[in-house]
C-alpha cells in the first residue's frame, strides 16, 4: 500500500508539472468547413511544444548525419514553396499560427509518410513524392492534411488522453514516435521509450476526418485544387493495394474517406476558384 501510495504521489507531482488541469477548449475557428469539436486538454502547450522542438531537431540532425537531409534540392523546394502558400492561410483557423517557428524539412526514405508536429515542425518523406508522383495540387492536400493536426493541437490531445490512462511518464521525448510515426531508423534515442505508449499512435477516426476537412481548406484558401485530395486517396489505395500505409491507419474506409472529401472539397471550391481568379 506505502509502494502504491508513493507511485499515486509521484504521478500526480509529474501530473502537476504537465498539466494546466483539465480544460475544454476549441484550438480552432471553425472555418467553412464548421470543425467545432471541443477537446480535453490535460497537458500544456508550452510542454508539447518544447518537447516536440527538441525532438525534432534531434532528428533533423539524425537524418543530416545519415545524408538523408534535404538530399535533393529539388524536392527541397518544391515542398518548401507549398508550405509558403499554406502557413499564411492557416490564419483562418487560429490567430496565432502564422507566427509559429514554421520549419519544413523532406527527408529521404522510401515510406509514404508526412508529419505536422505542435507549433510547425514538418517533415515529407521522399518516398511519398516519388513513388506516388504527386502533383502540387495533391501534395498541397498532404501537407495541409498534415499541418491542419498541428492547428488541431491533435498531438497535445493524445499526450492529455496518455496522461488520463496513467502513462503521462513516457510523455516528453517519446512524442515524436509515438505520435507522429517517424521513421523508426531515425531518433531511436527518442522513439526507443515508446514502450506501451506505442498503442496510442495512431490518430482517431475523428482526428483525421477533421485534418482531413481542414486540409482540403487550406489547400483551396492557399489556391490548391481542393479536389486533389481524392486523387491522391485514390493514389495511395492503387499504391498500397488496400493497405494504408501507418500513418492513414485509422482513415475511415475508402469509400467513405472519398464520399467525406467530395462533400468538402465542394464547399470549399468557392475559396479555391476565388484566388484563382485574382491571380
Amino acid at each position: 500500500m506505502i509502494i502504491g501510495l508513493l507511485r499515486s504521489c509521484c504521478l500526480a507531482a509529474l501530473l502537476a508539472g504537465l498539466t494546466t488541469g483539465c480544460a475544454t477548449t476549441r484550438t480552432t475557428a471553425g472555418g467553412a468547413v464548421g470543425v467545432q469539436r471541443e477537446q480535453t486538454m490535460l497537458v500544456s502547450s508550452g510542454e508539447i511544444n518544447r518537447s516536440v522542438a527538441k525532438a525534432y531537431q534531434e532528428t533533423m540532425r539524425e537524418a543530416q548525419a545519415r545524408n538523408r537531409l534535404n538530399r535533393s534540392p529539388q524536392q527541397f523546394e518544391r515542398v518548401r514553396l507549398v508550405a509558403q502558400r499554406l502557413i499564411p492561410v492557416t490564419a483562418a483557423f487560429r490567430s496565432d499560427a502564422t507566427g509559429w517557428s514554421w520549419e519544413v524539412n523532406v527527408i529521404t526514405s522510401p515510406e509514404l509518410n508526412a508529419w505536422c508536429m505542435p507549433g510547425g515542425k514538418m517533415a515529407v518523406y521522399s518516398g511519398l513524392l516519388e513513388q506516388l508522383q504527386l502533383t502540387d495540387d495533391e501534395l498541397a492536400g498532404v501537407m495541409g492534411h498534415e499541418i491542419a493536426h498541428a492547428l488541431r493541437e491533435h498531438g497535445r490531445e493524445k499526450a492529455s488522453r496518455a496522461a488520463g490512462v496513467n502513462v503521462a511518464a513516457s510523455i516528453g521525448g517519446a512524442l515524436i514516435g509515438a505520435y507522429f510515426g517517424v521513421d523508426s531508423g531515425l531518433g531511436q534515442s527518442i522513439i526507443g521509450t515508446v514502450g506501451d505508449l506505442a498503442f496510442m499512435r495512431p490518430n482517431s477516426r475523428e482526428m483525421e476526418q477533421e485534418a482531413d476537412r481542414i486540409g482540403v481548406e487550406l489547400a483551396a484558401r492557399a489556391g490548391y485544387d481542393p479536389f486533389a485530395a481524392i486523387a491522391l486517396w485514390e493514389k495511395m489505395g492503387r499504391t498500397v493495394r488496400g493497405q494504408p500505409p501507418q500513418w492513414l491507419s485509422t482513415h475511415p474506409s475508402h469509400a467513405s474517406r472519398i464520399a467525406d472529401l467530395r462533400v468538402y472539397a465542394e464547399r470549399v471550391y468557392s475559396l479555391y476558384a476565388g484566388v484563382r481568379r485574382a491571380r
